[in-house]
């Protein structure tokens, strides 16, 4: 028999030699392509084909040994670059049995139909390489696929790849020896789950992560007798993917199993245990109660993530078992209790995350036995006491999260061990003390988070002088003394905010050429500050050095861009004009600074803003009659502009928060708003605007917030309850002014009102890009700026007016009310029952109203309510007694001469005054600071908030 060798194997056939020849002309090789990532070693395997050398000598190219054909041709990570058309000369090459042309830029190319011409095709790999569009059916005939990768990255590319139903029913019957296939990404939305229990048995890979699949998936899939690796997924944010896992005779070779975004029953069950084979288990499909003790089974486990389920309870001590695992991952479910100190047995574990869970306890001496981990998360937990000198054992250590916890105490010396540390964050706790020197060892620090803690003392010189260090946050502690030098230049993101620094900026900032994010707000900095030193900082993205002493000046003959600003904050520094850096932007998008005189015109060339923040200045003139189109967020609360308010908002306006709040504007309220179709909030409360009450505003989709306070509004409100209007409404403030007629027959529309928020225990803050908007309300009667708003805030303020007639009882729906006022007008009748049903509400005003009759027995069920004032109507008889009612003073009474009763001196004789049942008040009080002017003293009060675990963010101005 005659052998051949590489050597003795015949030349590349001339033709095919040609054709991957031209081939390599149709491209462009781009190692800097963003989409990959992968071309940073600035070569690629087609530079080797160069005409005159036997093309199968070629990197990436394989021939028959007999005959010379090309049958393997691997151009995988080659970043190769541009479309590929269908009369590609590749398709010449019809002896090919593996193509490769993975992770290259096909620019959304469509996958040609001419693919089906490579008839001996075995293994077919085009994944990640930006193909695009409809997957042709032809691809189909490629009976011989042992393997198939149509991989697409749903996050990098603006195109679906789809997989349509007749194609996969076409892929599924011809494709009867493939034993990989992989669709990861691949929109599948129109193909039925139960089409692949058609696939070969000879199935080993199996990968449908992130294809957009819909409905159930049949868990035969798991009898699959050769499966040996199982990826399913839905899409990213939807749950309309199921599968039950089987409850038991379940066996088989799985080694890798995977299912995420999707539900996949309520509980993981004890068969679990069956699958001795496995070694890399992933499950976040919506899993409630706790590891089944089954799970010491897996003996050949190396990778175990169970984390963004609702699994509860402790660890179990069977875990410990497990002892090949290198990955733990359980972060985000709702475990507890303390880690258990039979987890010392993963001797092998390299990652360990248990972050946002209800752990508590101290940090057991025992993780000090892991000597092999290089990555440890605990951050979001209920941790307490010291940090563990012990952790120093952990020498191999990169990475170290214990944010958001109740550390107390210093930094341990002992932290210098960890030589290998880039990440150390140690955020959100009641750490206390100075940064001890020995930090200063930990030379391969990347990120050092140590802010929101109780730190004092002068900042360390030498935490400007770690080589490697990108991300230094030290806000929000107590530092204090001044900044030397800035002698580090790998510094990307600084921010010392809200500490009690003090002297000059020095100008060695001048040094920080990478950085992007600087914040030095809230401090006591102070002197003169020549904003010329920013010159050099030609990254430089966000800017904030509000809230200080200082005087910002800008040289006369200084004239520099910082063409990647974006966010700028100088409010507060004396800063009389903008600086021509700002203006010269090209990206801006938040602006907040401290300035007096009129707004210049050159804003409305400003085409990439999206946040203008010019509140609490001293601006005066008119508005001008021109915003940017990108603009979001105009905020010129507390200025002094008047005129009116400018009419030119056009069709397609972005705006979703306009608070033009305590100016003096005046005239009508501009029809125009109704092409913000977008708009969240309007406040235009403290002006001097004179229009009826604008109907019109009904009809915006998205307003939540609407404040007309204290201007010169007249006429009714009466509406209709008919018209779809105001439906997401949650904060309506009509108070002070001239309002007259029944209350408005809007309230029936408030369906945002009547709603029970289910993240009541996690409100989030209205907001854009991370701005938090604001939000003016009276409480207890003082006006407090609330610095952001809740999406669980709701309430109506709509006293001194002349309303008049009847509360409706329909407010008693509005069960999602913080806040009702209705003082101070000639509101008549009884006050109705229904009010009891206002269980969230906290601050109930109908004082000063020609109210009559009893006080409801139904409102001691506002177990909520911290303010109470009923006083100067005609109401008569005892004063209900129990909960909350046995808390409120005469105050809250005076000017019924009807009423008796506790606490009132006069007794009802006669009727008996009803048994206290007195309950201890639970409330939270926080310190509310009041500014009584521009330039008055503050005063301090304290203020009873709703939310115990999410207290209101509040500073107020009067």
């Amino acid at each position: 028999m005659r052998i051949f060798t590489k050597l003795s194997a015949p030349l590349c056939l001339v033709f095919e030699a040609l054709a991957l020849l031209q081939f390599k002309t149709s491209f462009s090789i781009n190692y800097t392509v963003p989409y990959l990532g992968y071309c940073g070693k600035n070569y690629s395997k087609i530079e080797s084909w160069k005409e005159g050398i036997d093309c199968c000598s070629w990197d990436g190219v394989n021939c028959d040994n007999v005959t010379g054909h090309v049958i393997t041709l691997d151009l995988s990570f080659d970043c190769l670059s541009g479309t590929f058309p269908s009369n590609n000369t590749l398709f010449l090459l019809k002896n090919l049995k593996s193509l490769d042309l993975s992770f290259n830029d096909f620019r959304l190319s469509k996958i040609p139909p001419e693919i089906s011409q490579f008839t001996r095709l075995k293994h077919l790999d085009i994944s990640y390489s930006r193909f695009s569009g409809h997957v042709p059916r032809e691809i189909a005939h490629l009976h011989k696929l042992v393997s198939l990768d149509l991989s697409h990255d749903t996050y990098a590319d603006s195109s679906d790849l789809i997989l349509e139903t007749t194609t996969f029913r076409n892929l599924v019957q011809n494709l009867s020896e493939v034993r990989e296939l992989v669709l990861s990404g691949v929109n599948m939305a129109s193909v039925n789950p139960r089409f692949f229990m058609n696939l070969s048995s000879s199935l080993t890979t199996l990968d449908l992560s992130e294809s957009v699949l819909r409905g159930n998936f049949p868990n035969s899939i798991f009898r699959f007798p050769n499966l040996k690796n199982f990826h399913l997924s839905g899409s990213f944010g939807e749950r309309n993917l199921t599968i039950d896992l089987p409850s038991s005779n379940w066996s088989g070779p799985l080694q890798q199993f995977y299912l995420g975004e999707m539900d996949c029953g309520r509980r993981l069950p004890e068969s679990i245990g069956d699958l001795k084979s496995l070694q890399y288990l992933s499950l976040g499909c919506n899993l409630e109660g706790s590891i089944p003790a089954s799970i010491e089974n897996l003996s050949q486990l190396t990778y175990l993530r169970l984390s963004s389920n609702n699994l509860s309870g402790q660890i179990p001590s069977s875990l410990a078992n497990l002892t090949q695992l290198t990955s733990l991952y359980l972060f985000n479910n709702q475990f507890s209790g303390p880690i258990p100190a039979s987890i010392d047995n993963l001797s092998q574990l390299s990652y360990l995350s248990l972050s946002s869970n209800n752990f508590n306890g101290q940090i057991l001496t025992s993780l000090a036995n892991l000597t092999q981990l290089t990555f440890l998360d605990l951050d979001y937990n209920q941790f307490f006491g010291p940090i563990s000198s012990s952790l120093a054992n952990l020498t191999q250590l990169i990475s170290l999260g214990l944010s958001y916890n109740q550390f107390s105490g210093p930094i341990p010396s002992s932290i210098d061990n960890l030589r290998q540390l880039a990440i150390l964050a140690l955020y959100s706790n009641n750490l206390s003390g100075q940064i001890p020197p020995p930090l200063a060892n930990l030379t391969q620090l990347t990120f050092l988070g140590l802010f929101d803690n109780q730190f004092s003392g002068m900042l360390p010189p030498w935490i400007f002088t770690l080589p490697l260090l990108e991300a230094l946050y030290l806000n929000h502690n107590q530092f204090q003394g001044q900044i030397n030098q800035f002698q580090q230049n790998s510094l990307t993101w600084l921010d010392l905010s809200n500490n009690k620094l003090q002297g000059s900026i020095p100008n060695s900032i001048a040094n920080l050429g990478n950085l992007r994010d600087l914040d030095l707000s809230s401090n006591h900095f102070s002197d003169l500050l020549q904003l010329d030193m920013f010159s050099a900082l030609q990254n430089l993205e966000t800017i904030f050095l509000s809230n200080n002493n200082l005087s910002l000046r800008m040289n006369v003959n200084a004239n520099f861009t910082l063409p990647k600003l974006t966010r700028v904050s100088f409010s507060s520094c004396n800063l009389s004009e903008f600086p021509n850096f700002i203006r010269q932007s090209n990206g801006l998008q938040s602006l907040a600074n401290y300035f007096d005189g009129n707004i210049p015109e050159w804003i409305c060339e400003k085409d990439d803003l999206e946040i203008l923040d010019l509140s609490h200045n001293n601006l005066i003139g008119k508005i001008p009659n021109c915003l940017p189109k990108s603009l979001s967020v105009f905020n010129l609360h507390a200025n002094y502009f008047d005129g009116n308010i400018p009419f030119g908002f056009p069709e397609g306006c972005g705006l979703r928060n306009l608070n033009l709040h305590g100016n003096q504007m005046d005239g009508l309220l501009p029809r125009s708003l109704v092409n913000c179709s977008m708009l969240e909030v309007l406040d235009v409360g403290n002006n001097n605007i004179e229009d009826t009450f604008p109907h019109w505003l009904g009809s915006l989709p998205d307003l939540q917030v609407l404040v007309l306070r204290s201007n010169k509004f007249h006429g009714s409100v009466q509406g209709t309850k008919e018209s779809p209007s105001f439906l997401r409404l949650r904060v309506l403030d009509l108070s002070n002014n001239d309002f007259v007629g029944p209350l408005p027959r809007y309230i029936e529309n408030f369906k945002a009102m009547m709603d029970h928020y289910r993240d009541e225990d996690s409100p989030e803050y209205m907001n854009v890009s991370s701005y938090q908007y604001s939000l003016v309300v009276t409480w207890k009667g003082f006006d407090y700026e609330l610095q952001g708003i809740l999406t669980v805030f709701s309430s109506i303020h709509i006293s001194n007016n002349m309303f008049e007639g009847e509360i409706p009882d329909v407010i008693g729906k509005l069960s999602s009310l913080k806040g009702l006022n209705l003082s101070h007008n000639n509101l008549t009748s009884h006050i109705p029952p229904s009010l009891g049903n206002l269980t969230n509400l906290e601050s109930l005003d109908l004082s000063s109203n020609k109210l009559a009759g009893k006080i409801p027995n139904e409102l001691v069920s506002l177990t909520q309510l911290s303010v109470l004032n009923l006083s100067n109507n005609h109401l008569v008889g005892h004063i209900p007694q129990g909960n909350q009612f046995n808390t409120f003073g005469n105050d809250s009474y005076e000017g019924n001469l009807g009423l008796c009763g506790i606490p009132l001196s006069k007794s009802c004789d006669g009727i008996g005054t009803p048994p206290s049942s007195f309950q201890e008040k639970d409330e939270l009080d926080i310190t509310v600071i009041v500014k009584l002017g521009r330039a008055s003293p503050v005063i301090s009060a304290s203020v009873p908030v709703y939310n115990r675990q999410h207290p209101m963010e509040v500073a107020s101005q009067t």
